[in-house]
């Protein structure tokens, strides 16, 4: 076990640079910043309230540019005291200025709530013709989609007090959810040894070729939950009621509805996703078949799904992922390249876990005046190499569509993953055609495999398990331990079927995954963004060099349509169930070709 823990260590050191931010938590450009949007907000309000109606051309254009350096101003602070407390949670510094920095940016919202308000208001056509306006091109998605949200909102007065009560509601519990998982310390028991690790550390032993290894740090991991299950699943229970109040309140008919109209998409589209996936549960069962025989066990447990297989893989050091990230970015196209080396370059990356860290991994946008920043728990496995080509490929992403501004810089969900599962598959295509044994290509390959199961399949359980939770909370009442780990039992173990089975600890895993607390119906995203990729890697292994400046044509813009327009000149139309089928073809060749190579197919 020792061994494991030195090569958690690899990337000892590797902590982010947050001065383009803000010097310190003690700056005081910080208060200086918070003061300018507080007056510039008010001013804005005493400038447009009741006139929205009557801007046009110009004068409307020049009001959302006055309203995005506002709020461009509120992120560059947010986002400091965001990724300030990730990095560490438990100092008290960066709680408060966490604290304080949410609730003056509610000020602000506040303040600057009715120009939405008074937009939601006008007739369809007076909205036409101001959209149809040349000098609105810049923001006609902006204001355009506000509108999809117009039979939700609630008026004025009701907004504001939801959003200056969300700082001690909702967002209050997410971020007691953080700082209770950043500090929990988990005993792991092995060989003679005793070890107390982070969440990062813990999760990442399950991925190591010892079984008894791997057991215990899945018995380490389920002691810790379960040492903490009144206070996790209490903090469960609260946001599900309060998703259900807000979807009450805002007459929402359905608990995703909310996240279909963030991530603008369609129900239909985002059913035919889940229902196809849910069609071919049988790929990862045939895979899952596969690593049985391959690890030669009786029973596959739940902690043996990350098991490696074949010849291991090496560790891999920080400056060397770094080379071979890059390297695979620059095949592909030099410019991609050349934006990731900066993240190197100039530490806008946090690589190192240590106690008090935020675990799991993240690539915060921030605002288009400064650039994105990376946190990631790196640990020396290839699997790490892969999470960093993610990060990486979001971090890239958000970087091109800075210049879409800060109201449009940033993609729906759906198409958040886009770019980050796309630098996977390139790091994963690169490391693979360098590999001559046979041995270490089927080690890759499943690697990947499995990635692909987690990416797409796992979070559409993960997404019925969600709807069940929520609907189970509306209809029962707070929910105990029991029923919401036996509604996740039940929902995994359809992923899973007889292949793989999950044992009584496993129950408590749903307790860990932050996309619950923070984004209720995150995880069909993953999925989306999974099978997309797939299908634009079938278009690049078709069109070549032609394809990449569409791609990147495709980062640049952003958020600034929606997503089946920003397609369009891919040739793809996700509405339609047959191209998500289609993105499961590729992972079925993936499946059997690594029967090939393990002599099974």
């Amino acid at each position: 076990m020792l061994d494991a823990i030195r090569d958690q260590e690899f990337a000892k050191g590797i902590r982010w640079d947050l001065h383009d931010l803000y010097a310190c938590p003690d700056d005081p450009q910080i208060e200086l910043d918070i003061a300018q949007a507080v007056s510039r907000a008010n001013q804005f309000r005493a400038q447009y309230q009741s006139r929205v109606g009557t801007l046009a051309g110009e004068q409307l254009a020049a009001a959302v540019a006055e309203m995005e350096q506002i709020l461009e101003l509120v992120g560059r602070w947010t986002s400091y005291a965001d990724l300030l407390h990730a990095a560490q949670v438990d100092v008290p510094q960066h709680g408060a200025l966490l604290a304080r920095t949410q609730e003056q940016a509610s000020a602000v919202r506040q303040t600057l709530l009715f120009f939405e308000l008074e937009w939601l208001a006008q007739p369809d056509e007076v909205v036409r013709a101001r959209l149809s306006d040349p000098a609105v091109a810049r923001y006609r998605h902006f204001l355009e989609s506000l509108r999809r949200y117009r039979p939700h909102v609630l008026s004025e007065p009701e907004e504001r007090i939801l959003e200056e009560k969300a700082n001690t509601g909702a967002r209050a519990f997410a971020r007691l959810f953080d700082e209770v998982l950043s500090r929990l310390q988990f005993t792991v028991h092995h060989n003679g040894e005793v070890r107390q690790l982070n969440e990062s550390q813990v999760l990442a032993l399950l991925h190591e070729p010892d079984r008894s290894l791997r057991r215990a740090a899945a018995v380490a991991l389920t002691e810790g939950l379960q040492a903490n299950q009144v206070l996790l699943s209490f903090i469960f229970n609260v946001l599900a009621q309060d998703h259900a109040v807000d979807d009450r309140l805002r007459r929402y008919a359905d608990p995703m509805e909310a996240r279909h109209l963030a991530n603008e998409v369609e129900k239909a589209t985002v059913d035919a996703l889940l229902a196809t996936c849910e069609e071919h549960y049988g790929l990862a069962q045939r895979y899952y078949r596969l690593k049985r025989k391959l690890l030669a066990v009786e029973e596959l447990l739940d902690y043996d799904r990350y098991a490696p297989v074949g010849v291991p893989l090496p560790r891999v050091s920080w400056q060397q992922c770094q080379h071979i990230v890059l390297d695979a970015f620059g095949a592909f196209s030099p410019r991609m390249a050349e934006i990731a080396l900066l993240f190197f370059q100039h530490r806008w990356i946090d690589a190192e876990p240590r106690h008090g860290k935020r675990g799991g991994a993240f690539s915060a946008s921030t605002v288009p005046s400064v650039h994105p920043y990376v946190l990631l728990n790196y640990t020396g496995q290839l699997h790490d190499v892969m999470t960093t080509a993610h990060e990486l490929g979001h971090g890239v992403h958000q970087y091109l569509a800075r210049c879409q501004g800060y109201l449009q810089m940033d993609t729906p969900l759906t198409m958040a993953e886009t770019a980050s599962v796309f630098g996977e598959m390139l790091v994963f295509q690169s490391l693979r055609s360098k590999l001559n044994s046979s041995g270490q290509r089927l080690s890759l390959l499943c690697q990947k495999i499995e990635d692909i199961i987690a990416t797409v399949f796992r979070q559409v359980a993960l997404t019925r398990f969600e709807q069940r939770l929520h609907e189970a909370r509306r209809q029962q009442g707070e929910l105990s331990v029991d029923t919401i780990g036996q509604i996740w039992h039940e929902e995994n173990a359809k992923l899973y079927g007889d292949t793989v089975t999950l044992t009584e600890s496993y129950r408590w895993w749903w307790s860990y995954i932050p996309h619950f607390v923070h984004s209720p119906f995150y995880c069909y995203a993953y999925a989306f963004g999974e099978l997309l990729v797939l299908a634009l890697f079938e278009l690049y292994a078709q069109q070549g060099p032609d394809f990449v400046p569409r791609y990147l044509a495709l980062l640049e813009a952003g958020g600034s349509d929606r997503p089946e327009v920003l397609l369009q000149p891919l040739g793809i139309d996700i509405r339609t169930p047959d191209f998500w089928r289609l993105g499961m073809q590729p992972l079925e060749r993936l499946i059997a070709e690594a029967e090939e190579l393990a002599g099974t197919g």
